[in-house]
């Protein structure tokens, strides 16, 4: 499989977003939405495994994220305005693609679709998130993305000790060239996440209870879901428990689930092999390439 090609989607004046895609642009599309403080490299190999199999594997990084455009104004970053870049991203592409969204981009995802008067998918797949989620897991990414937002890494080995506090359950990797894919160098020397802080600082000050915690709305987006839906929780999550899950196929009851066992909230990236398996099992049940 050759590289990636990498594409830009323009929003408006001020957003450009910047995507790679796997495989034939003529395929059935994949779009694969982040988690809020990763990017598009987060997914590990499955666009490329999606597009060996045949489908069209589009990875892009969100507002503010990795190489995507920053806001000038914190408001700029409302959930609001990512479901607007989906959608305008999913309209320039050739049929009606899955969503594949992790985290922030499950939601983004959710409530495109759920929210949307036309089916513009032909599924959902949500990772490790649900309309109700653990408030001590949502607190504890918060506090690993604020804690070195403003002062940065002193080098590499510095960040990769931090990434190796927050999941101890990974093996810590080792080349640390993937890791440095989520970081950038600036002119004093240190490297810093590669996302706007002013996300983090507009979700704080606009209570992230605003969104996460709405589960009235993010339920009947849930249950507005016409098309296939899957929902994959990492084993260990503690963001999306068991009891969470369960409550979500209660109240869901056209989804369909799969535990990735041994995986934490970052799904992919602790066992990218057996998430990869279950989307693509899901994808050659509702949406074969």
């Amino acid at each position: 499989m050759n590289n990636p090609a990498l594409i830009q989607f323009t929003i408006d004046n001020e957003i450009t977003i910047a995507a790679e895609a796997w495989g034939n642009p003529q395929a059935k599309p994949v779009i694969l939405l982040h988690g809020g403080g990763q990017t598009r490299h987060s997914w590990g190999e499955t666009a490329q495994l999606l597009a060996e199999q045949g489908w069209y594997a589009v990875a892009y990084d969100a507002r503010g994220h990795g190489k995507s455009s920053w806001a000038t104004k914190e408001e700029s970053y409302d959930l609001a305005l990512m479901v607007q870049d989906l959608k305008m991203i999913a309209a320039q592409l050739k049929g009606k693609p899955v969503l594949v969204g992790a985290s922030m981009g499950g939601l983004t995802a959710m409530l495109a679709q759920g929210e949307s008067d036309e089916v513009f998918t032909s599924a959902v797949i949500l990772v490790d998130v649900a309309p109700r989620i653990e408030q001590k897991g949502v607190e504890r990414i918060f506090k690993f993305m604020s804690a070195n937002m403003e002062q940065g890494f002193a080098n590499l080995d510095e960040a990769a000790d931090a990434v190796a506090a927050y999941m101890p359950h990974r093996p810590r990797p080792k080349t640390l060239s993937r890791l440095e894919k989520n970081l950038r160098k600036k002119e004093d020397g240190r490297y810093y996440w590669h996302w706007d802080p002013k996300i983090m600082r507009h979700w704080m000050r606009t209570n992230p209870d605003k969104v996460l915690k709405d589960t009235q709305r993010m339920y009947a987006a849930a249950n507005q879901l016409s098309v296939p839906t899957l929902i994959v929780r990492g084993g260990m999550s503690d963001v999306v428990s068991e009891q969470v899950m369960a409550e979500f196929l209660d109240k869901v009851p056209h989804a369909q689930s799969v535990d990735v066992s041994g995986a934490g909230h970052m799904v992919a990236g602790d066992s990218n092999h057996a998430f990869s398996k279950a989307v693509i099992q899901f994808l050659n049940d509702v949406y074969p390439a």
